[in-house]
């Protein structure tokens, strides 16, 4: 099983911040190359649309409003894997409590391609999926 994790510290508020992300449809919010989430099954499986028109289907596992956490696995994607686990957080950063850091984090099991290529993938995601946070939080 491969794993990668990116982070990303912001001088905003974690509450704030969760408001952004924090909802399970909120991504095209944020997150520029998914302009398009469709909530169904009482809002427990999203499909998702990128830039492209290629079709995500991901399902929530688990979501804490006040921890400020989800989880979510991949049903449909083109990618690379099988088993597909991420969780996305907000916590406060320690010693700075109006500061946020977001920790996006997988596990899958590479399909056809190494650990490593499909961490490389998914940390890319990751990064970049948190920089566009960063760009729209600061906007």
């Amino acid at each position: 099983m491969a794993t990668t994790t990116a982070s990303l510290d912001l001088p905003q508020d974690p509450d704030r911040v969760w408001q952004l992300i924090g909802g399970f449809g909120s991504l095209p919010d944020w997150l520029p190359y998914i302009p398009e989430s469709e909530l169904s099954e009482g809002g427990r499986v999203r499909r998702l649309t990128n830039q492209d028109g290629g079709v995500i289907i991901e399902r929530l596992q688990a979501f804490d409003h006040d921890a400020r956490s989800y989880s979510y696995a991949i049903e449909q994607a083109p990618f690379p894997v099988t088993g597909y686990l991420s969780t996305l957080r907000v916590h406060a950063v320690p010693g700075s409590p109006h500061a946020s850091r977001i920790e996006w984090s997988g596990t899958f099991t590479p399909v056809g391609v190494s650990d490593a290529e499909a961490e490389d993938l998914f940390h890319g995601i990751y990064t970049d999926g948190l920089a566009a946070l960063e760009k729209t939080a600061s906007a």
